[in-house]
């Protein structure tokens, strides 16, 4: 009869570094606070050691970091299916398929720095094929599921802002500028390229804003709780931003 121990079920071999992201994502989807994820926790849950973690994380820093990107990724594939449920796909580009949580992408290969807009000048290239209102339908559609995106990860949406730095570990950094680049390659379709930089930076601050003001309960009492209730009134006001542009 054998004594070994049998292998523990959290994880299996390889999979650690997965099982403790996946360990953080579900503490903050419960309503954890995104300043008490941990190493420790996140090891509980996955069912290792307090100290297993560290063969894949230097410190607690690391993991939430990781965690973030992984919000952005599905941050840019809900921008990217509010936007193709919009508008036409540009001619040429292909949508299914692809990295990332989201599945293709019709962000250009030029993306802007981390959560900044490309510099005036460079814009990201419009696509062709995409008549003035769908792209406008396009863009409100995405700041709607950005609110929506929100209201339906708080603690991972905060954790995803609170961790940028003026120095973001790598793949970080890279998945908040394709998130970022969704919104910049549809503005590029709707301003002028001296205008685009602008214009995104614009449309990022105001959707942001809803966002934020939504999660600290500012809005109206009646709406404090109701998800959908936001949603609807972000909507509504890019709706109304749209139709003065």
């Amino acid at each position: 009869m054998s004594t070994s121990r049998p292998a523990k079920a959290g994880y299996h071999h390889g999979e650690l570094r997965e099982a403790l992201v996946a360990a953080g994502l579900a503490i903050l989807k419960e309503g954890g606070d995104p300043a008490s994820l941990g190493l420790r926790e996140a090891a509980r849950r996955a069912g290792v050691s307090a100290m297993a973690p560290y063969r894949h994380f230097s410190d607690k820093d690391a993991l939430l970091s990781a965690v973030a990107a992984v919000g952005f990724e599905r941050l840019r594939a809900d921008l990217e299916a509010a936007d193709r449920g919009a508008s036409p796909p540009p001619c040429g580009e292909e949508v299914g398929g692809g990295g990332g949580a989201g599945g293709g992408s019709v962000v250009p290969s030029a993306r802007p720095p981390p959560l900044t807009p490309p510099r005036k000048g460079e814009g990201t290239g419009a696509p062709s094929g995409v008549r003035a209102g769908d792209g406008q339908a396009a863009l409100v559609a995405q700041g709607v599921a950005y609110v929506a995106f929100a209201a339906a990860n708080p603690g991972l949406f905060r954790l995803m802002f609170r961790s940028c730095s003026a120095a973001l570990p790598e793949a970080l950094a890279k998945t908040s500028a394709d998130a970022f680049g969704v919104l910049a390659a549809r503005v590029a379709t709707l301003a002028p390229a001296e205008h685009a930089a602008d214009e995104a930076l614009r449309c990022w601050a105001l959707v942001h804003g809803m966002a934020v003001l939504s999660l600290d309960g500012l809005f109206r009492d009646e709406l404090r709780g109701d998800r959908q209730a936001v949603v609807a009134l972000a909507g509504r006001l890019l709706a109304l931003d749209a139709r003065r542009r």
